[in-house]
């Protein structure tokens, strides 16, 4: 009898603890606002099974002459004139169930064009709030910014 508990325990953790881990993993898809309230990122999951970030609405989508904000910062020649709206900014994340967070990823800032290596995780207590650091090497020395969930696509 003992012997028949542990293989469906096994079983049990071996089928289902993955699909637990995918559904806490996906709950940070959907819509974004950072905390300067300046941009709107849209997260989703990719056929590779790992986490990006769009920019999906800009308070200022338009210089002052009516045309598209580029992303003029960036340090790539070829890439200053891609526009700021539709870029992706989030990058190739995974999800860390042990530690609750999306690590080994990168974040791109197109107001200095530099990327960082970058983890996220949520608010303790609070999956309506996002944490974001970036940084250079070690985490510690990173910046960290503060994220709020969003239902749908701002206009």
């Amino acid at each position: 009898m003992k012997t028949k508990i542990s293989i469906f325990l096994f079983l049990f953790a071996f089928i289902i603890s993955p699909k637990l881990f995918a559904q806490d993993a996906d709950k940070f898809l959907g819509y974004w606002l950072t905390q300067d309230g300046d941009s709107q990122v849209k997260i989703f999951k990719a056929k590779d099974g790992k986490y990006y970030g769009d920019i999906k609405w800009l308070k200022t989508p338009n210089e002052t002459d009516g045309s598209a904000k580029l992303d003029k910062n960036n340090s790539d020649e070829k890439l200053k004139k891609r526009p700021v709206l539709g870029l992706q900014i989030l990058k190739s994340f995974e999800y860390n169930a042990k530690d609750k967070e999306w690590v080994d990823g990168t974040i791109y800032d197109p107001k200095n064009g530099k990327t960082y290596k970058c983890f996220i995780r949520f608010k303790e207590g609070d999956e309506k709030t996002l944490l974001v650091k970036g940084f250079i090497g070690f985490s510690l020395l990173g910046r960290e910014v503060v994220w709020q969930k969003e239902e749908k696509l701002r206009e």
